[in-house]
């Protein structure tokens, strides 16, 4: 504001004002800041701390991804740090993980000048500019670290051309350009160093919950190994809580990662060994090899999981899930997988799992629950088909016999399967229609597997089934592959994580063993090769045995849908409840979930399938 003058004082050579002026003035800026201040709020760019989810996309650590997700908005941003840009790269998604039929965003440089478009490839890898774009860069900047992007892109565009975006897991890949390139069109995908990255996208958004003042910590790590010089290693620690420890809840655990060993440290988990055993032995050591001790298959209980991209795991705050005391083993096997495809050696790693816990038992004891399929050869997928689904069921039998008048609530949960394993979804069906997903992955991959906790709690109550499905690829296999525990035979599992804690620890099925022993039957009279069905022969044996010709394969998943079900209904002592249990009927289901319809956003207006110029300077090898 301007000075006021008094009487007898020498004029001011400041323009004078009037007070209306002023006013005038003083509220146009206040008027423009709150402008700015609206539109900063308002903006489609989030600060850097705005992005809660991190993980590496390739080995050397060159490419690191943030993001965050907004469900009001049906979007995700990303932030992509490039610690070494040479001539630009390309990062998308893509059904498993290839570069064919890929949604890409990319960014190249003939040197001199820089672009970034939203592009799509064919199914022999051409890149094309997409006719939608929709990978909407909203900003870059440099750093000492590097170059940053950051852009945008909707769960769902309606693009023929693009990913969609769903819950489960989604194959992120790159590519690196170290070469200049002049147009989209000039890119050779197969002559740049390219991968991929599996993560879960779409974290749910849950509030956090309050943790108890008394809370004691525990890392069971990796005692400073030296990582073998090999691309996968499964290293297994096991470790022993001390003598007398009481039970506690578990209501919190996050990754324990050693600096510099982000990229190579790929998922863990901590497993519970059986109580029936007063002791293992200590082993340190690769999980495959000869040496380790046989009584450690008996660890196989879940307590903990971690992928890379996953953050802290968090109890409901009215369950935890018990540790020591009666009745609870000592011993703890963990698990490291380490993905190491750059070979480094002598790579010296700590990393493991550290948990929280209290004294202070919360109200429920939490408890994990498997469903599916029992581990069982007598469920086999023919070799060389593409999507051959095998289901199992909780039905509604062992349901009402075992679980409280209450119900019990599911808050996370785990998929598994093998080697093979595409789809796994679980659906709770009430009275004979389907009510909600418990858990789904359209994309699921045997190599990416995690604890995960779900968007809203699910209610099941006595009564209730639980149905188990698994879809799978066996297009490279010449035989049979059948249940079981090997990497090479299969497993069709959801462990789902619930309170308050029942008796009920496995509800699975298996197909009735008489009627697989009539599809043998039927086989021999209607094929020329003799299927061996002596009582020393395997069931795996005569599996092998069969000619897969298309008759066959269609009797068998005929079979797997309509024969009769041998339930197991397990108490954790793996006696089954009291009750008939062999050839059950399946579920009868009346009414399915309806398939949910993308959302498509209102569209912009037309945006030309241009690449956006970038001022990036020149750049150079």
């Amino acid at each position: 504001l301007p000075s006021m003058q008094t009487s007898g004082s020498k004029p001011c050579s400041c323009p004078s004002f009037k007070l209306r002026e002023v006013a005038s003035m003083y509220f146009t800026m206040i008027a423009v800041f709150l402008v700015i201040l609206v539109v900063a709020l308002q903006g489609s760019a989030p600060r850097g701390s705005d992005f809660p989810y991190q993980v590496p996309l390739d080995p050397q650590g060159l490419l690191e991804l943030s993001w965050n997700v907004s469900y009001p908005k049906q979007a995700v941003h990303f932030q992509l740090l490039i610690r070494n840009l040479q001539f630009g790269l390309l990062f998308g998604m893509s059904d498993r993980g290839k570069f064919e039929n890929a949604d890409l965003a990319v960014l190249w440089s003939d040197g001199r000048n820089s672009y970034f478009g939203d592009a799509w490839s064919d199914a022999q890898g051409q890149l094309h500019m997409d006719s939608q774009q929709d990978y909407q860069l909203l900003g870059k900047w440099k750093a000492p670290e590097g170059l940053y992007l950051l852009f945008r892109r909707a769960f769902s565009t309606c693009d023929p051309k693009d990913y969609l975006i769903e819950d489960g897991t989604v194959h992120l890949i790159y590519g690196i350009l170290d070469k200049p390139v002049h147009s989209l069109q000039d890119i050779n995908i197969s002559a740049i160093h390219r991968g991929l990255q599996r993560v879960q996208l779409l974290k749910p958004n849950i509030t956090i919950p309050k943790l108890p003042s008394d809370m004691k910590t525990m890392e069971i790590t990796a005692p400073d190994i030296v990582i073998p010089s090999q691309e996968t290693t499964y290293w297994c620690y096991m470790t022993e809580l001390p003598h007398g420890f009481p039970k506690h809840h578990i209501v919190m655990y996050e990754p324990v990662i050693t600096a510099g060993n982000e990229v190579l440290v790929h998922h863990m988990e901590v497993f519970q060994c059986a109580a029936k055993f007063d002791s293992f032995p200590h082993y340190n050591g690769p999980c495959d090899s000869k040496m380790k001790p046989e009584r450690l298959n008996y660890c196989r209980h879940v307590l903990a999981a971690w992928a890379m991209g996953a953050q802290a795991f968090y109890y409901p705050e009215e369950a935890g899930i018990a540790f020591g005391g009666p009745g609870f083993s000592r011993y703890l096997r963990l698990e490291v997988h380490y993905h190491n495809p750059l070979i480094f050696k002598g790579r010296r790693d700590s990393s493991g799992i550290r948990l929280y816990y209290t004294a202070t038992l919360r109200r429920h004891d939490a408890g994990i629950m498997e469903l599916g399929l029992v581990y069982t050869p007598v469920m086999a997928i023919p070799p060389g088909e593409d999507a051959f689904v095998l289901t199992g069921y909780c039905t509604d039998k062992c349901t009402q016999l075992a679980l409280p008048a209450a119900g019990i609530r599911i808050f996370a949960s785990q998929l598994h399967t093998h080697l093979a394993g595409r789809k796994v979804v679980t659906v709770l069906s009430r009275d004979g229609r389907e009510r909600q997903v418990v858990n789904s992955d359209d994309h699921y991959s045997p190599h990416f597997q995690d604890i995960r906790m779900l968007k809203e709690v699910v209610p099941v109550f006595p009564g209730d089934e639980l149905i188990t499905t698994c879809t799978y690829n066996t297009e490279d296999r010449s035989g049979a592959t059948v249940g079981g525990f090997g990497t090479l035979e299969e497993m069709c599992v959801n462990y789902v994580h619930y309170y308050p804690q029942t008796q009920l620890e496995l509800c699975k099925s298996a197909v009735d063993p008489g009627y697989l022993h009539r599809y043998f039957n039927l086989v021999n009279r209607f094929n020329d090769e003799e299927v061996c069905m002596c009582p020393q022969v395997s069931v795996p044996q005569q599996f092998y045995s069969v000619p897969w010709n298309t008759f066959n394969r269609d009797v068998l998943k005929s079979l797997y849908s309509f024969a009769p079900i041998s339930m197991h209904c397990n108490k954790s002592s793996a006696v089954r409840f009291p009750g008939e249990w062999e050839k059950q009927p399946l579920p009868t289901i009346t009414k399915r979930l309806r398939e949910p319809v993308p959302h498509c956003p209102p569209t912009p207006g037309p945006r030309p399938a241009a690449p956006i110029p970038l001022d990036l300077g020149e750049l150079r090898r």
